[in-house]
């Protein structure tokens, strides 16, 4: 098994640091012996020791030993543990469209890999951890799972290591004498984060013994340094001391139950709580509704009322930004926010002591079913990208959200609507199990009313047919139809009769599929529903292709283009374009098939749809088979062997006879070895490489290559870098120059390739590396 790297279909990679990290060497030392020696390593500790940051780094530093990558598997904003094994399959990008048990598909997986996957933030999940972990390790012998709680898991097996707090002087078992004060690990850590709000601050021979009282008194805890070290923005040192020793001066009196760094912690939060306006407290407390991240919009619909008016919300935020209580995250154009986890749980015990946290919870479930909806309501149209990536970001939000409504009597018509207005989500983020998982929940509660419930079970029906769970399917529209005999709606009418052709396309059932889909099709006319048109008239032309009617094949992918043009749209787009390219080729003209595929490959990527893409590039590879280039259609059906397996065989069934063929004909003209081992050079392919690869001038279509490179040779040493995912301060270690010059020569690339990020560097390389007269000859670097 080769690996795919950290951009490919199983592994996801670490985030970038955003603040140094300092110390813990022994730390770190300790954590790579442990976990040479046992597959199951859990850092525990109180909050804000740094057990996630101490874990990030180990597996960092430990990545390059692990040949299929590292995968983090954040926990912190899971509000149920339904979604656990999903969430690790979503994590590791696992593509699985089988109606299998998601635990035996996560499994199978890892079984012949060799993976560290990094499970943060565990203590709110810890049975279900403990069996995930045990049942994991014992499926997969090269996994290794590095683990961060508040408390042991008790799996079999598991060794425990708990993070200590930074050393500090004259604690810790640290002396006084010896090395300067300063090079202790929390001493630094202070300056250093005092530095961010202080640009000139130092400990100097005036402040050593107050900062070094400073950091013994928040016990070396991590999180306390830097909540205490952001108010050197408006007090000096002496007075930071002069009100810590008075705040932990009263903690005396408290309770006598938490250890004494959970004392100091909280006591150092209910510190930073007590600076906050009261505006500032009512926003934090409110603010611990959400999951993941948030915007400003969804801040001022779910916060505003009963203390903060709507146009008071964002300067509270900008408070709490100051006050380093909420994180500020930037996504391309989009600005977020974040609560770190410790930061959140104190804000919602804040929420549940004010009797607020029902309505709370209830306005986050009315934000998010509304802005599902108006993502449905768009999704037809341009601005489709922007809604997925946006969806992408608040997925955490939406799992809270449909969480509250299956535990909440009285919220399942909500909770119904919500999962089906993201019936396209679910599939363009290849999450067709999560969103039958919740519908099956919320279908559970029967308490719906009948025109949600028959939607809901139409949807879930459609979700089942993309699993080829047809049996299942049959049943959730058996249902949906018996409920619209009441209803009489065309719309549902219309839904159930797509996706019943839908299901006949792919088993083959051509003259039921006709029916069916012409039915939906003068459904989707008769009520105006576009995206219903455009999905009928998609799989309707492919039922004619298959039955040999081209003509009327044509005339129905032509009026699809048509329309999806008007609209601007590119997710209907690309599917018509792969279906009518396998057309097109039919006919003769290879060329123009290959073209459509690739066309048809870019307006999917950015939506990552690792199905959509995989069928392009398996009718790419029919037609290099088709034209003699046995090599190429080799290698594209080796990149695509690891999706094949996800399905259980051919990627859509009904095409089976195409691939068939495909195999025969590129073995007949290169022979099984050479076959075989440009199968397995595809195998190692990441889908970067792949998807530069299938868009790459084709030698049996008569096309030109690319033109030779504009970068210098030093330039493409850089850009090679880059595209292995190392960052500007790895490269000018690698070549032994500045930073500041490696950053200059990346820019300059940017520059002359015309591109504005480092993927686009990462992609163009794949194709200068897999160029027509060079044949690719490695694996992922």
């Amino acid at each position: 098994m080769t690996s795919r790297g950290t951009d490919g279909w199983t592994a996801g990679g670490l985030p970038a640091e955003l603040t140094s990290f300092v110390g813990r060497r022994q730390d770190i030392a300790e954590v790579k012996r442990l976990l040479a020696g046992s597959r199951l390593v859990t850092l525990a500790g109180v909050g804000g020791v740094g057990k996630s940051r101490l874990a990030l780094r180990v597996a960092a530093e430990v990545r390059r030993a692990f040949r299929d990558g590292v995968c983090l598997v954040e926990l912190a904003a899971l509000e149920s543990s339904g979604v656990l094994v999903q969430a690790v399959i979503e994590n590791l990008r696992i593509v699985d469209h089988s109606s299998r048990e998601p635990m035996d598909v996560l499994a199978d997986h890892l079984r012949d890999r060799q993976i560290l996957m990094v499970l943060d933030n565990c203590e709110h999940l810890l049975h279900e951890c403990a069996v995930l972990a045990a049942t994991l390790v014992r499926a997969a012998p090269g996994l290794r799972i590095l683990a961060t709680s508040r408390q042991a898991l008790g799996a079999p097996g598991e060794q425990t290591m708990v993070v200590p707090a930074l050393p500090v002087p004259g604690m810790n078992g640290q002396r006084p004498g010896g090395e300067p004060p300063e090079r202790s690990d929390a001493m630094r850590l202070f300056a250093e984060r005092a530095r961010a709000v202080v640009p000139d601050f130092e400990i100097t021979d005036a402040n050593r013994e107050t900062v070094t009282r400073i950091c013994r008194g928040l016990d070396g805890i991590p999180l306390a340094i830097e909540l205490a070290a952001v108010r050197l923005r408006v007090i000096s040192a002496e007075q930071l001391l002069s009100r810590l020793e008075d705040r932990f001066g009263l903690l005396t009196t408290g309770s006598r139950a938490r250890l004494p760094r959970q004392q100091t912690l909280r006591a150092l939060i209910d510190w930073s709580h007590a600076l906050c306006t009261e505006q500032e407290r009512l926003l934090w407390a409110r603010l611990s509704v959400f999951s993941g991240s948030l915007d400003l919009e969804a801040a001022e619909y779910v916060c505003a009322g009963d203390g903060i008016a709507a146009e008071e919300i964002v300067d509270v935020v900008i408070g709490l930004v100051e006050k380093s209580i909420l994180l500020r995250e930037e996504h391309g154009s989009m600005v977020r926010f974040r609560l770190m986890e410790t930061i959140r749980q104190y804000g919602r015990d804040q929420l549940r002591e004010s009797g607020e946290e029902g309505e709370l919870r209830r306005r986050h479930r009315v934000w998010y079913h509304d802005l599902a909806t108006r993502m449905h309501q768009a999704w037809f149209g341009p601005d489709q990208v922007t809604w997925y990536r946006l969806m992408r970001l608040e997925h955490d939000n939406v799992r809270s959200a449909l969480d509250y409504c299956v535990s909440t009597p009285g919220e399942a018509e909500a909770g119904m609507t919500l999962a089906a207005a993201l019936r396209y989500y679910w599939i363009a983020a290849d999450s067709p199990r999560e969103g039958r998982g919740w519908l099956d929940r919320l279908l559970a509660v029967d308490a719906a009313p009948v025109r949600a419930r028959a939607r809901a079970l139409c949807v879930d029906a459609r979700l089942a047919v993309l699993q080829s769970d047809f049996g299942v399917a049959v049943g959730l529209l058996a249902e949906c139809r018996e409920l619209n005999r009441e209803l009489g709606d065309d719309g549902i009418t219309g839904a159930a009769a797509y996706v019943g052709g839908l299901a006949a396309v792919l088993q083959s059932e051509l003259p039921e599929a006709l029916d069916l889909l012409g039915e939906a099709l003068e459904c989707g006319r008769a009520t105006g529903d576009q995206m219903l048109v455009a999905n009928s008239l998609i799989y309707l032309g492919t039922a004619r292709s298959l039955l040999g009617r081209a003509d009327e094949a044509v005339d129905s992918f032509e009026e699809c283009l048509r329309l999806c043009e008007t609209r601007r749209e590119r997710w209907f787009r690309s599917y018509t374009l792969w279906t009518y390219g396998i057309e097109v080729w039919k006919q003769g003209d290879t060329r123009r098939a290959v073209e459509m595929e690739r066309e048809a490959i870019r307006l999917k990527e950015p939506f990552k749809d690792p199905l959509g893409i995989a069928l392009c590039a398996e009718a790419l590879a029919w037609m290099a088979a088709g034209e003699g280039d046995g090599r190429r259609a080799a290698t594209l059906l080796g990149a695509l062997e690891e999706m094949r397996r996800a399905f259980g065989g051919p990627l859509f069934g009904h095409l089976s006879d195409y691939h068939d063929a495909c195999v025969k004909a590129a073995r007949a003209a290169i022979g099984d070895r050479r076959f075989e081992t440009a199968f397995r050079k595809g195998a190692t392919m990441t889908p970067a490489q792949v998807i530069a690869y299938a868009l790459r001038a084709d030698r049996s279509t008569g096309e030109r290559p690319r033109d030779s490179s504009p970068l210098t040779r030093r330039e493409m040493e850089i850009a090679r870098l880059v595209a292995r995912g190392m960052s500007n301060k790895a490269i000018a270690a690698s070549l032994v120059i500045a930073q500041r010059t490696a950053e200059g020569h990346v820019e300059k690339i940017l520059s002359k390739l015309g591109f504005s990020s480092r993927v686009q560097i990462a992609a163009w390389i794949g194709q200068q590396d897999l160029s027509v007269d060079e044949p690719w000859s490695g694996g992922a670097s």
